[in-house]
């Protein structure tokens, strides 16, 4: 049997529940802190789109077309869990499915913003002895 998901001694089910303020009491500081200073024209605009979305799928619709967002300093909230959010990355849009255990932290820790180094093969002219490697 999977563990029940707590977070700070509250169900998923409780976290969706609760109002804005009693949620916003139980974040750490700094997410707390971002919350009570008030969201940015496109956090709201992306809490609109969820909220619309989360509507579409109780009415049985499928929406045609992904969440997507710039906004990757919106802190992950019960409400977004469940849902894939396409976030921008500087260059394309993520695909970020929202996990419980991702309450509280931002939607940017989940889009890396940079590609880990995979170095290949020295290129001619490298070092002193690829000089002499015949180009195939």
């Amino acid at each position: 049997m999977p563990r029940e998901f707590l977070y700070r001694g509250y169900t998923l089910e409780q976290l969706q529940q609760m109002s804005m303020d009693s949620l916003i009491k139980l974040l750490p500081s700094r997410a707390r802190r971002s919350l009570n200073r008030g969201l940015t024209q496109a956090q709201l605009k992306l809490l609109q789109k969820i909220r619309r979305y989360r509507k579409m799928m109780q009415e049985g619709r499928k929406p045609a077309k992904p969440i997507k967002t710039h906004a990757r300093d919106m802190i992950i909230l019960p409400e977004m869990v469940g849902l894939t959010i396409h976030v921008h990355n500087g260059k394309e849009f993520q695909p970020v499915e929202i996990k419980p255990e991702m309450i509280g932290h931002r939607l940017g820790e989940f889009a890396i913003t940079n590609k880990p180094v995979k170095h290949g093969r020295a290129g001619v002219g490298a070092t002193r002895s690829s000089m002499y490697v015949p180009l195939k």
